[in-house]
């Protein structure tokens, strides 16, 4: 049976508002994902800058670790040699 010329405008309009609905939901889902691929990057930028951070304390701390170290084994090394030169040539400090 043929279609009348009303038919067919009436089908071409429910067509039209069915691509239109369509088009709406995959801008917002296009929208949406943008947005979480977004969330996702800066959590993984704000990650990396904590490690970053975290490794960097870490390297700070172990600095000025080493740096304490070394100078109290300077300072033992000095007060060894102060009593080395008190004491005279035959008596040597604790090693």
């Amino acid at each position: 049976m043929a279609q009348t010329k009303a038919q067919r405008q009436a089908a071409a309009k429910k067509a039209a508002a069915t691509r239109k609905r369509n088009a709406k939901k995959a801008k917002e889902k296009s929208q949406a994902a943008g947005k979480r691929a977004a969330s996702t990057r800066q959590a993984n930028e704000a990650t990396a800058s904590a490690k970053e951070a975290k490794s960097a304390a870490k390297s700070a701390v172990g600095s000025v670790t080493s740096a304490a170290l070394s100078a109290t084994r300077a300072a033992q090394q000095a007060g060894r040699s102060v009593a080395s030169r008190v004491g005279g040539a035959g008596k040597r400090g604790k090693r």
